[in-house]
Formats: structure tokens, C-alpha cells, sequence
């Protein structure tokens, strides 16, 4: 079974926006694997908390991705 985690920051999408993210994931291993993946392919969206992640040795928050 295909499976992807997408961690993103919570609180920065909408559940469409979501929707849009498993959709997508869902057309690119179906892409690959062909149409019988379709119904196999799990996709997470995963909210990590705010602050609970960093990138180059800095914490980020929501804050400072939404400004």
C-alpha cells in the first residue's frame, strides 16, 4: 500500500487546502503505480504543534510563516 506523512504546521491550512494536498498525493502514487493503487494509497496530514518543528537549527512558528 502506498502511503505518504505530510508533516505541516497546524493551524496553516484549511481542510480544503488538505483535501488538495491528499488529492494531489493520491494523483502522483496513481501516476506511478497506475489506477489499481487508487483505492490503496493513504495519505496522513500530520498538524504538528506550534513550535514543535524547526529548519536550519531555528524553531519555527506559525507566525513567522504567516507574515
Amino acid at each position: 500500500m502506498p502511503f505518504a506523512n505530510l508533516k505541516i504546521p497546524a493551524g496553516t491550512l484549511t481542510d480544503e487546502q488538505k483535501k488538495v494536498l491528499v488529492d494531489g498525493v493520491t494523483d502522483l502514487f496513481v501516476g506511478v503505480y497506475g489506477d489499481r493503487a487508487k483505492p490503496n494509497v493513504m495519505v496522513l496530514v500530520d498538524e504538528v504543534v506550534d513550535g514543535g518543528w524547526g529548519m536550519g537549527g531555528q524553531v519555527l512558528t506559525k507566525a513567522m510563516l504567516t507574515s
